[in-house]
């Protein structure tokens, strides 16, 4: 298994947070958090809507259309539609724009699904356009001032009556039957988020990532407009299309929601390039870690053991490999690929459910999302990116996962996508062997000798008596040296432990005297009996 180079990392450190920062990386997480706040638009708005009948079923062919078309037109930023005062707003006056839930759309029909539309103002400097499909017509539903209460906010005169709306939000009863929950979220950019049942919101995923990383600088594609199809009576699902729209691309996107104890999105794209470009990123997600289990220096002063939303990468490669990457909060920006030629999964995940483990009553890290891609059919020669950026609170994201194609089309040159992606709690998503549970790291007998402690579980572990030999294949790749290993049963959890040391190497005086300047050591392993692999293969980046 050491030897799938489909597996091996490539590790780039790019010196200086500060780059990511300038690169608009990190954006801010409370664009999407406390989303309960706001609502939208109902039945009753439609007395103002102008019909406009279709010459055929609208649909994903119409979409495509536009995309194409719009490819072909130069790009025209829509940013400066929203008044300056809206977005001089703080975060708590527009958090007090609320729309009324009553007029939430679709509600006083009684149907499965409603929806509440967002306010333009704060970080949202752009609007979009959201049509309702009907079985005859397609409608665009308008924005009016009158749909929400702006609380101690005394601008409500002054918004312009065509302003237009920054988002929306869908609801669903999963949670007991009649209670509609919040679901999933559209706003901002090309970023969206789902919960599944009895989940908190946590990380996002966008519609496509452009130059992320990049030295030139990332682009921040937007959906610019939005077509619902109106559900009904009795459905699960829910079917929603969207044109995206940047200065080196455009897409039309399809997006089949259906909420539940997993909540599954089918996604379909199809990419049309304006201009060539660098780096492109399929089916992104973004998520935060600031501090686990494997961090080694804590914040002072806080009671809390872990903060994050995700705690590894999680990749299904086409071999048959699955590999498990424990995330960091890195002193520099970090950047690694693993090449995966049509992968079969991969995904951000929360795997530590325990209350135990965050002692957070507010932000209930235990109640996180998990999300998991799985392509459909072959997306060809590739990797899979993981981006991770230092970071010195929970405020931001600081970490993005994509897969990244190998071969770009030229401009013009359709480019399709298709693939579900499953907010769920991750026991739905495991190898079929053992994974890991936890990774703990300590200092050895001296400075230069480092401890991992990595528990596995699952798979035919439990099964295994106490007596039963395992072995643990290790690769160390780097200026460091394998010393010591040992494989146990753990007793108390019915799982087994890997304990191993290394030892650095002599770095040489230049690293002596900067020791922040050690090379990074890429460390790989799995369990096995001798003949079959009994687990997923652990991968880590050691950062002196």
């Amino acid at each position: 298994m050491l030897d799938n180079e489909a597996g091996r990392s490539h590790y780039i450190e790019v010196a200086g947070s500060r780059y990511a920062k300038q690169r608009g990386l990190c954006h801010s997480r409370q664009r999407l958090c406390r989303l309960a706040v706001v609502a939208v638009a109902g039945l009753a708005v439609f007395s103002m809507v102008s019909a406009v009948w279709a010459k055929e079923p609208f649909g994903m062919k119409q979409v495509i259309n536009k995309a194409r078309q719009l490819a072909g037109q130069p790009f025209q930023s829509s940013a400066g539609q929203v008044p300056e005062f809206l977005m001089k707003l703080d975060y708590d006056a527009w958090r007090d724009i609320r729309f009324n839930p009553e007029m939430a759309l679709w509600k006083k029909e009684k149907l499965p699904f409603n929806v509440q539309f967002f306010h333009p103002g704060l970080y949202y400097d752009r609007t979009v356009a959201i049509s309702i499909i009907e079985p005859a017509k397609v409608k665009r539903v308008p924005f009016s001032s009158a749909l929400f209460n702006y609380g101690k906010n005394n601008f409500k005169d002054r918004v312009p009556a065509n302003l237009g709306f920054a988002g929306f939000r869908m609801h669903y009863p999963i949670n007991t039957k009649n209670y509609f929950d919040e679901v999933a979220v559209f706003l901002g950019a090309s970023y969206f988020r789902a919960v599944a049942k009895k989940q908190n919101y946590g990380m996002s995923a966008r519609g496509i990532a452009i130059d992320t990383a990049q030295s030139t600088g990332e682009e921040f594609p937007y959906f610019r407009e939005f077509w619902m199809v109106k559900p009904v009576p009795g459905a699960k699902k829910m079917t929603i299309y969207a044109l995206l729209d940047s200065s080196s691309m455009t897409g039309a996107y399809q997006f089949i929601i259906q909420p539940g104890k997993e909540t599954v999105m089918d996604v379909r794209s199809t990419l049309f390039l304006r201009k060539k470009i660098t780096k492109l990123g399929i089916a992104p997600l973004t998520s935060m870690f600031f501090y686990g289990e494997n961090t080694s220096q804590r914040p002072a002063d806080d009671f809390r053991p872990e903060v994050h939303d995700s705690d590894g990468l999680l990749i299904a490669f086409a071999s048959g490999e699955w590999l498990w990457r424990p995330l960091l909060n890195p002193r520099t920006l970090l950047i690694n690929s693993f090449r995966a030629p049509n992968p079969a999964g991969f995904g951000l995940l929360q795997r530590d459910l325990n209350f135990d483990s965050y002692q957070d009553l507010e932000a209930h890290y235990e109640n996180r999302s998990s999300v998991w891609i799985k392509p459909s059919g072959a997306w060809g020669d590739g990797h899979v990116e993981l981006i991770q950026i230092p970071t010195e609170n929970e405020l931001h994201d600081n970490v993005s996962a994509f897969w990244v194609p190998e071969r770009m089309p030229e401009p013009g040159q359709p480019l399709s996508f298709s693939y579900t992606m499953s907010w769920h709690f991750p026991g739905s998503i495991q190898p079929p062997g053992g994974h890991v549970v936890s990774t703990r790291t300590a200092t050895g007998k001296d400075e230069h000798i480092k401890k991992f402690v990595i528990d596995f579980a699952g798979g035919a572990l439990e099964s295994l008596p106490p007596d039963k030999r395992l072995t643990a294949a290790i690769s160390v790749d780097g200026k460091a040296r394998l010393i010591e290993q040992q494989t146990f049963k753990n007793t108390v959890t019915g799982g087994w432990r890997l304990v191993f040391q290394i030892r650095l190497e002599d770095q040489g005086s230049v690293e002596r005297m900067l020791p922040q300047k050690k090379p990074p050591v890429e460390l790989r392993a799995y369990l096995n009996d001798g003949t079959n692999t009994l687990t997923e293969t652990w991968s880590y980046l050691y950062l002196p």
